[in-house]
């Protein structure tokens, strides 16, 4: 077990400030409603303010805005949520938090072409083709699959059952998630005149910029003959389907279940929350962002929108209470068609 902290030691080394107990020490994390004593916790919504009140936690991180009750410890910063999570690394990330397996695994497949940088790791099972390049430091997980004349760059993570195709390109510090799929076939098809489908070879690649994230199981489709791109920074959730030519401006956050279709572009800073659809070939302009489920079916400009088709989300909000009031509206329709009448043939 690691050992505690105390809350004077937290603030010197997170440059935070604290309002309590100085040696009061933190030895665990914890949500508010189960935290205890000797752990930490913290705000991150002002709907959890009752919840902050009422906490055990022996100290709470939360922002400069936040009134603070009495008889309580705090961590105050601008970004309480960073904050704890930088203490539950402390507290909680193991000593070694890599795979027990170092180097080259002896079960590793590796073409006589391709180049290992020395410091890389290779676990068990994995296999890697001619003429792929494996930067410095970067793990490479059990039953991995990489394709021929593939560039990984420095500080990557693959996690196991990662697949990369043929002359894929990646940046540094690229994380996949086990199984994710990059390079994939985009689906492309054209019809005889028998109305049956032919394939069209997928003859592009896929380029994943630096500190690109990608969820497990998400699928990114190879090009038809230039590149499908995510930016630098963005980052996609679990089992996402990101279509051919497709590019993902930077530092995007993409939820789980979310398909973008062919030749769709988005720009920086995008926020889709889950299961979003987005039509091929629009745009979504920067510091777009579109709740969850939301139908993208032409280019938007920057703002909040919701719905399918998406609509700014103050006008799909107007929409919503006049739905949920049809019952009455239909009502007071009656009435009226009834008074009507009545006036229109008296007895």
């Amino acid at each position: 077990m690691k050992s505690p902290f105390s809350l004077k030691e937290l603030a010197e080394r997170l440059k935070a400030r604290f309002v309590g107990d100085p040696n009061h020490l933190i030895s665990g994390v914890n949500t508010l409603d189960e935290a205890a004593p000797t752990d930490l916790s913290f705000l991150a919504n002002p709907r959890y303010i009752e919840a902050m009140k009422q906490s055990k936690a022996g100290v709470i991180c939360v922002a400069p805005d936040v009134a603070l009750p009495s008889e309580k410890n705090f961590l105050i910063s601008d970004n309480p949520s960073a904050t704890f999570q930088q203490v539950a690394l402390w507290l909680l990330l193991p000593a070694s938090s890599h795979s027990g397996f170092t180097g080259i695994h002896p079960s590793a497949v590796i073409h006589p072409d391709a180049h290992v940088d020395p410091t890389a790791t290779i676990g068990p099972c994995a296999v890697i083709d001619r003429g792929t390049h494996i930067g410095a430091r970067t793990r490479i997980g059990s039953n991995c699959s990489i394709g021929y004349d593939v560039q990984i760059g420095d500080d990557c993570i693959l996690h196991p059952n990662s697949v990369i195709r043929e002359r894929c390109r990646l940046g540094h510090r690229v994380i996949l998630q086990p199984g994710a799929i990059i390079g994939s076939c985009g689906f492309g098809y054209t019809q005889d005149k028998e109305g049956r489908h032919q394939k069209l070879e997928q003859l592009g690649i896929v380029i994943l910029e630096d500190d690109v994230e990608i969820g497990a199981h998400t699928t990114i489709d190879r090009s038809r003959f230039k590149a499908t791109i995510i930016r630098q920074g963005s980052k996609i959730d679990n089992l996402c389907q990101i279509a051919h030519n497709v590019e993902i401006g930077p530092h995007n956050a993409i939820a789980a279940q979310t398909g973008i279709a062919g030749s769709a572009k988005t720009g920086q800073y995008v926020l889709l929350g889950g299961q979003v659809g987005v039509l091929g070939h629009v745009e979504v302009g920067d510091f777009v962002m579109i709740a969850t489920r939301g139908g993208v079916s032409k280019s938007l400009k920057a703002g909040k929108y919701r719905g399918s088709p998406a609509i700014p989300i103050t006008e799909y909000h107007r929409q919503e209470v006049h739905v949920r009031k049809l019952e009455e509206y239909a009502r007071r329709i009656k009435e009226l068609e009834q008074k009507l009448a009545a006036l229109t043939n008296p007895r």
